[in-house]
Order: structure tokens, then C-alpha cells, then sequence
């Protein structure tokens, strides 16, 4: 009768011991890799690169390793070469296999879990977790070790050895080579982004002293006379000329502050700086701030960039916001405003560099992106504050501009929050929920809803009559609008165009944001193929990037491709979205006759009866392409328009998307900043090619 009842309430099926699987070694990483690497996207490929650097770099924070060397080859491979003491070869006496096999095979074997036996006093990768995770995930994997006067080999697939270690060769050299190749099964589009590799190496290039890094792009590399990177420890041994980047910095935090305010007016002349351990917690902090409204804090916890902040940024910024509101009141600063300022206030136009170095370090989550370490709050609240007090008695004027700064904050709040409950009084209170010049959708679905932003009111008349007005909402835009990098809350939402923008998502803005009030989660920008969509594309992207990065993040924010070509031969139509489309369909040689403006009227049928010599035109006419660019969404009818942008079935959207938030800071910060200069020199250096329409 009990096992009746138990069939029972198991809805009949069968549950007992056998049903419960036990993965074996670096199984679970293949079968649950998020659970490790976090996504198996652009940024878990990069985090195989990071994870083996770490273990070398983790070599040199320990004193053993000065010169680290980075290197994509062809294939998708990466190779990476310190001159480390090299990982063990002898036999583990727990596993009865190689130590190398052992980490490399094995999850939570490694150096770090040796302590200050293992030489290490502090580490964040080390052979160990990370190596093994890489291996799991690669396809292909081969370490060589140098050490003890030879030279050792071990290959690998998906994690598993190919044969035992074996000796090789004698060498006088010291270190370790990994060289691994992402599994295809895993990772759907292998790319290495350069540009995000290096700047997450220079990071580390500042944050350890004295130690020598080299990053060299080989991937074009053709290998024409059949060279063995194995012949040589480092790959620039082989002297062949590839793009490459070497990094080697003395000035530590000090030198990162002055990289990440190189585009920025700074309003303090001196660069806090403090280095201090507390409690066997060594803190690190540099920090200046600049004539800008955002901030810009760089959280790190043993070398390893924490993204999501952690116990030691709550302690950073209690730290900082009690220490200047007690430097107000002892210098009697701000009578004015009561309760003194807020968490915001003191963060506005302030870029920090916080470092903390733990023997025991605790994250939240296999990918390390959160510290956990509730010891580092107080280490970091204590030293931080006591010197950056000790700074502002020390350098009143730089204490003078940083209060004023802080103060203009404060009153660029309270104006803002005026603004704020100003909008949503009216929109919510006062039936003005929508713009006037909204087009909205019929659907209150917003998973299936889109808004198109698109530029001027003969581009919007377009594609209100063009669209599916059921899903889909038009918002046209008059003029360029509000530059916001630079713009506080309260001048941008005097702007008509961006409160209207505002009013349209729902989400409200600021410290009232709610990204689950999003009525659509297509917000789509359409603007025209000039420089002026192109500038106001720009600034919308700023607006988002800068008040709406949820936005972004959540994958909302899409850019329409229409096409710049409309082409007709005989009774055929063909639109082109690029020059190398128009040639696609043309060829090179093809007669051409250039519509420079709107078409005329279709012919209608019949016209085409004639006789003769005028049969004869007509049969050369039909044979010629007929050229049309479009400069504008408003030169396209309304069923032009659905076709070639709108219809989901056929357009062509770009999603917006952000692999590198620091990289998108820099090329903001320049872009839509105030200094001329480095716009100059970027737009110069990056506009490889100018088509200019006269």
C-alpha cells in the first residue's frame, strides 16, 4: 500500500538512487559551462584568456615571473608564456599522476590552495580552477613546462590528456607555455576581440609594477616557411613583424588615474593616492576628479577587475561620502543644505582606482566578478578614509574644487528631482501619459512591441502610414537632439525631444528608473544615411548609454539599416543597403543612368506598346540600371519604407550592445566631450574613407 502511495505522488514514475548522476571530472564544466565562464558569448571566450593569464600574472604579483607574453594565432588559438617557475611535473601523491595533469584535469587543484607553502601569499587564478575550466572547454590544449634543466610536454582534448607528460628536451629556461583552442561545441562564434584583450592587459600592466607585457596579434600569420612556435620559448623569438602591444608601468595606480582621465579636465592638480595594509588586507587607492557629470570607479580584488563592485567599493564609498561631509562641516562649508550630501553627490565627476589584496578571498560566483570578503569593507573604509581627510587638510584647494564640485551636485539633484516629479505629475496625473507626436502601437504587449525613432516629420508621416500599427509606435524627432554628456537631469529634461523620449518608454529616469515599466523592447533608431542621422544617431546613443544603460544591457536598443539604393532594370526592383551591395547586383561595368532625385511616375500598362525605332529605345532603356539614393526615410513612400525597413520579415537591424564599458567610456568621453582635440585626432585616425555629397 506505501509503495501504491509513493507511485502515487511520483505521478507513477519510478525514483530511487540510480536515478541520480554523478559527473566525473571536468564533466560538469562541458555540460553547465556558464556555471564557470558565466556565458559562452563574446565575453566567457575572452574569460578562457583571462583565466590562463591570471595564473601567470598571479607568478608575478608572488615575485617568481617579470615577462608575460599573449599571442592569437591562426586557428582560433591563443598562446600564452611566462617565465614562472613553471608548473609541477613530478607525481601528485594524492592523484598518482603528473602535478601538471593534476591541474589541468582536476577541479580545486591547484597552487592557491597551498597558501604561503606554495609561495603564494595572495593570488586570484592560479594553476588550478581556471587552467582545468580551459581545458574543458578547449579543443585542443598543450602545456609545456620548463624547469629542473628540461623541457616537458602534455596535450589535452575537451579536458582529457592525450598521453602522459613527457620530457622533450634539456632547457636552462624557467616558465610555463599554454596554448589552447576554444571548442566549437561550446563557443558558436570564436572572435577575439583585440582591442578588448588589450585593454583588459593594460590594467593588469599597471596594477602589478615592473612587470613586462606582450600582446602580438599572429592570426594572419601564414607560416610560409613552416616555423614551429615550439622552437622558441617566447613567440617574438621567431622575429617575425606582426601587430603587437607591450606594456610596462613604475607609476601603478597613479599612471591607470592619468590613462582613464587622459581625454578629461581635471579639477584637482594632486592624485590621491594611498597604500596601506590593515588586518592582513593590503587597500590601494588612487582617485581624481575631472569637470565631467559622470563617474568612474575601477574596483579590484588580488588584480582580478570585480565589474559588479563588492564589499570593497560599499567600503570606498561610505568612506568617501563620511569623510567630506565631515571636512564641510568642521570648515563650516554648507550651512545651507541640510543633511549634507548623498552617496551621488560625491561620486559625480569621479574616476577611482580601488585596489585590495586578500589571502583568503572570497567572490560571489565562479567568474569572480563581485568581491565577497566583508573584511575588505573595513580595511577599505578605515585607510581610505583616513588619508583622503588627511589629503584634504593637506591640499585645501584641490579640498575647495572637490566640495564645489560635490555642492553643484547636490543642487543639480535637488533641480533634477524637481524636473522629475514635474514629468511624472503631469504624465500620470494630467491624462499627458503620452507625447502628442507619439504614433503609439495598438498592442500593450511590450514583448512585442517597437518604437521607431526616426528624424523629422516627413519621415515620420511616412512611416506612420507605412507601419503595422498594431506593434508598432512612431516617434518622430525635430532637430538634432540634447548632447546629455555633459547635461545634468534637469537641462535634459527641459529638452522637448528627450522628455518626450522619456515620457514614450515609461521607465522614468534616474534614481525612479524601472526597467520592468519599458513599454517597448524594441526601441528601434531610424534616422537618415547623412551626417546629420549619423550625429543624431550618436546623441540618442549617448542618451541611452548614459541614463539608460539597463536599457542597453536588457538588448532593447536596435539601429535600422535602410537601404541607401533603389534599383530598376526593366520591370525588376533591387534595393542595396551598402556600395558593395549596388555592385553585387550591378557588376562593375554596368550602364548606368543616375536618378539623383525622387522617381516619377510608374508607367502605366500599355505605355510600353511602341513600334520601331521607339520599340527599339525603349528595348536599350530597359536594359540600363536605373539608379535612385536615398538620403532620407522621408524620400521613400510608405510601402518603400515597410519593405526595406520595417517588415520584420525583411529589414536589417544592428543591436546594440556593450563588450567593453570602459573602451565605450573612452569613445564617448571623446566623441561627444568638450575637448577638441582628441575628437580631431580620433575622427582623423578612424575616417578611413569620407564620401561627401555636393
Amino acid at each position: 500500500m506505501a509503495k501504491e502511495d509513493a507511485a502515487k505522488k511520483g505521478n507513477g514514475h519510478h525514483y530511487d538512487a540510480s536515478d541520480i548522476s554523478v559527473l566525473e571530472g571536468l564533466e560538469p564544466v562541458r555540460r553547465r559551462p556558464g556555471m564557470y565562464i558565466g556565458t559562452t558569448g563574446p565575453e566567457g571566450l575572452h574569460h578562457l584568456v583571462w583565466e590562463i593569464f591570471d595564473n601567470s600574472r598571479d607568478e608575478a604579483m608572488g615575485d617568481f615571473c617579470d615577462d608575460i607574453e599573449v599571442v592569437l594565432l591562426p586557428n582560433n588559438r591563443v598562446r600564452v608564456a611566462d617565465n614562472g617557475r613553471g608548473i609541477p611535473i613530478d607525481i601528485h601523491k594524492k592523484t598518482k599522476v603528473s602535478a601538471l595533469e593534476t591541474v589541468m584535469t582536476t577541479l580545486h587543484a591547484g597552487g592557491k590552495f597551498g597558501g604561503e607553502n606554495s609561495g603564494y601569499k595572495i593570488s586570484g587564478g592560479l594553476h588550478g580552477v581556471g587552467a582545468s575550466v580551459v581545458n574543458a572547454l578547449s579543443i585542443y590544449c598543450k602545456v609545456e613546462v620548463h624547469r629542473d634543466g628540461g623541457v616537458y610536454v602534455q596535450e589535452y582534448s575537451q579536458g582529457k590528456r592525450k598521453a602522459a607528460v613527457k620530457k622533450v628536451g634539456n632547457s636552462k629556461l624557467h616558465g610555463t607555455i599554454v596554448t589552447f583552442e576554444p571548442d566549437q561545441e561550446v563557443f558558436k562564434d570564436i572572435k577575439f576581440d583585440w582591442n578588448v584583450i588589450v585593454n583588459h592587459i593594460r590594467q593588469q600592466a599597471y596594477l602589478v609594477k615592473g612587470l613586462k607585457i606582450l600582446i602580438i596579434d599572429a592570426r594572419e600569420w601564414d607560416n610560409k616557411k613552416g616555423m614551429d612556435d615550439s622552437d622558441a620559448f617566447y613567440f617574438r623569438d621567431l622575429s617575425l613583424e606582426l601587430p603587437s602591444v607591450s606594456f610596462y608601468f613604475e607609476g601603478g595606480l597613479v599612471s591607470l588615474i592619468k590613462h582613464y582621465n587622459k581625454f578629461q579636465k581635471p579639477i584637482q592638480s594632486e592624485i590621491f593616492y594611498v597604500e596601506k595594509e590593515l588586518d592582513g588586507v593590503g587597500v590601494e587607492v588612487a582617485l581624481q576628479y575631472v569637470d565631467d557629470i559622470m563617474d568612474r570607479i575601477f574596483p579590484f580584488a588580488n588584480n582580478i577587475y570585480t565589474q559588479e563592485g563588492g564589499t570593497h567599493v560599499t567600503g570606498f564609498k561610505t568612506a568617501l561620502t563620511r569623510t567630506l561631509n565631515t571636512y564641510c562641516k568642521k570648515n563650516e562649508m554648507m550651512k545651507e543644505f541640510e543633511g549634507g550630501f548623498t552617496g551621488e553627490d560625491v561620486l559625480e565627476g569621479l574616476t577611482a582606482t580601488i585596489s585590495v589584496k586578500l589571502r583568503e578571498i572570497q567572490f560571489e560566483g565562479q567568474t569572480k566578478a563581485k568581491l565577497g570578503s566583508m573584511e575588505a569593507q573595513g580595511a577599505v573604509a578605515t585607510i581610505f578614509g583616513e588619508a583622503f581627510n588627511n589629503f584634504l587638510e593637506e591640499n585645501p584647494d584641490d579640498a575647495k574644487s572637490i566640495i564645489n564640485k560635490s555642492i553643484l551636485a547636490l543642487k543639480a539633484r535637488k533641480a533634477a528631482k524637481a524636473a522629475k516629479d514635474s514629468i511624472l505629475r503631469k504624465g500620470a496625473l494630467e491624462g499627458m501619459t503620452l507625447p502628442g507626436k507619439l504614433a503609439d502601437c495598438q498592442s500593450k504587449d511590450a514583448s512585442e512591441s517597437e518604437l521607431f525613432l526616426v528624424e523629422g516629420d516627413s519621415a515620420g508621416g511616412s512611416a506612420k502610414q507605412g507601419r503595422d500599427r498594431r506593434t508598432q509606435a512612431i516617434l518622430p524627432l525635430r532637430g538634432k537632439i540634447l548632447n546629455v554628456e555633459r547635461a545634468r537631469i534637469d537641462k535634459m529634461l527641459a529638452s522637448k525631444e528627450v522628455k518626450s523620449l522619456v515620457i514614450a518608454m515609461g521607465t522614468s529616469i534616474g534614481d525612479t528608473f524601472d526597467i520592468s515599466k519599458m513599454r517597448y523592447h524594441k526601441i528601434i533608431i531610424a534616422t537618415d544615411a547623412d551626417v546629420d542621422g549619423s550625429h543624431i544617431r550618436t546623441l540618442l546613443l549617448t542618451l541611452f548609454y548614459r541614463y539608460f544603460r539597463q536599457v542597453i544591457d536588457a538588448g532593447y536598443i536596435y539601429i535600422a539599416q535602410p537601404p541607401l539604393f533603389k534599383i530598376k532594370k526593366g520591370k525588376e526592383t533591387f534595393y542595396a543597403y551598402t556600395d558593395e551591395d549596388r555592385v553585387k547586383i550591378m557588376g562593375k561595368d554596368a550602364d548606368v543612368n543616375q536618378i539623383q532625385e525622387a522617381e516619377g511616375p510608374e508607367p502605366s500598362e500599355g505605355e510600353g506598346e511602341v513600334e520601331g525605332e521607339e520599340k527599339e529605345d525603349t528595348k536599350k532603356q530597359s536594359n540600363k540600371f536605373h539608379v535612385q539614393r536615398f538620403k532620407g526615410l522621408g524620400e521613400m513612400n510608405p510601402e518603400q519604407l515597410w519593405e526595406t525597413t520595417m517588415d520584420p520579415a525583411n529589414r536589417i537591424l544592428k543591436k546594440v550592445n556593450i563588450d567593453d564599458a570602459e573602451e565605450a567610456n573612452k569613445i564617448f568621453d571623446i566623441l561627444m566631450g568638450s575637448e577638441v582635440p582628441p575628437r580631431k585626432s580620433f575622427i582623423q585616425s578612424n575616417a578611413k574613407l569620407a564620401e561627401i555629397d555636393i
